[in-house]
């Protein structure tokens, strides 16, 4: 039998995103991290106000429309800005860039899967350094690594933490390869790391629109870097990879910053109120910088709550990978939302004790 793939693609693992339920089932959906509220009037009206002109023709190569628009958000030139198809698109082309067979890709775990994935691809050497158990970053052991690429999710997935700015100082200073600081879920923390880029030219910034913004379907995400780095990665996309939609849609909602910050406000509070709840069923739950938990059951049975809650139409995600075995990591839904899962695992847990 003929084998059409290269070893590496052969010899590699899928990546398995959550669980995507049919449209219209009536399932609560925590384990994508998916923003529980709708997004922006204002990017809705753009949708709606679409001309055919614009999809009669080619998009914007670069996304200028979108450039511009995040360029006085963040306060940093639209030259320095790259736009893909999600933040994964623009990991994917770093990856491809940046790395080839006999170059290291370096990054702490448990963290984003999908770092592996993608290096795996281009038959790069992955470096993998865990945490330890309170998830200091092992600054040290990536230094000593210097990887051609240095993934650090701030915060990260799935623990939710975030890494101190010294550290990532730290490591921007000493690494002679890209420093890529993943700031998915940080519309949901009290701190970024936009100044180091403006301060070192080796480090990008990767965000997206799918959490904070409510737009996990239309697949927007961006860069930050300054132009050393960017020059290499235009090279490398695809020509026109951000459809007219997308560039308008997300254009109206990066602008409309007072309805975003509202719902994020709304996701905090819930955030609180739901790790008080599952302390007080005795779960572990970690400081959480993100729209979602990383909780540990009082009997370690993640396995079983996940298993259960799912035939209640009720999505976690669990990980079977070393160190989540016990562990289960759940997006902050609407407030109706938590408390029907509040409730489910109080009558699970009751049958088990």
């Amino acid at each position: 039998m003929s084998n059409f793939f290269r070893a590496n693609v052969d010899a590699m693992a899928s990546y398995v995103p959550g669980e995507q339920p049919k449209r219209g089932s009536q399932v609560i959906k925590l384990n994508s991290n998916e923003n529980p509220y709708p997004p922006s009037p204002t990017a809705l009206a753009a949708l709606q106000n679409i001309d055919g002109e614009w999809l009669r023709r080619y998009p914007e190569p670069f996304g200028d429309q979108f450039r511009h628009a995040a360029s006085q958000v963040l306060g940093v030139p639209s030259d320095w800005i790259i736009v893909g198809n999600g933040s994964d698109e623009i990991l994917n082309v770093l990856i491809r860039a940046c790395t080839e067979p006999g170059r290291k890709v370096v990054y702490p775990t448990p963290t984003y899967v999908l770092y592996r994935t993608l290096t795996e691809m281009q038959a790069a050497d992955v470096v993998e350094i865990p945490y330890g158990e309170d998830y200091k970053l092992p600054a040290a052991e990536l230094i000593a690594v210097d990887g051609a690429v240095t993934f650090i999710a701030s915060p990260n997935s799935p623990s939710g933490h975030v890494v101190p700015s010294a550290d990532l100082e730290k490591l921007a200073s000493q690494l002679s390869g890209v420093l890529v600081i993943d700031e998915a879920y940080v519309d949901f923390a009290e701190v970024d790391a936009l100044d180091l880029v403006k301060r070192y030219e080796n480090v990008i910034i990767i965000r997206t629109l799918s959490k904070g913004y409510s737009l996990a379907g239309l697949r927007l995400g961006f860069g930050i870097a300054q132009p050393k780095i960017l020059q290499g990665l235009f090279k490398v996309k695809d020509s026109y990879n951000i459809d007219a939609i997308a560039c308008t849609v997300a254009t109206a909602a990066i602008t409309d910053q007072a309805y975003k910050n509202a719902c994020v406000a709304k996701i905090k509070a819930s955030r609180t109120q739901l790790t008080r709840e599952f302390q007080q069923l005795g779960f572990q739950v970690w400081e959480s910088h993100t729209n979602f938990l990383l909780v540990q059951p009082p009997q370690g049975n993640a396995v079983y709550l996940y298993q259960k809650l799912k035939e209640q139409q009720i999505l976690v995600r669990y990980f079977p990978h070393p160190g989540l075995l016990d562990k289960l990591r759940i997006t902050i839904g609407t407030n109706e939302q938590n408390q029907i899962l509040v409730n489910a695992i109080k009558a699970l847990l009751s049958k088990t004790i």
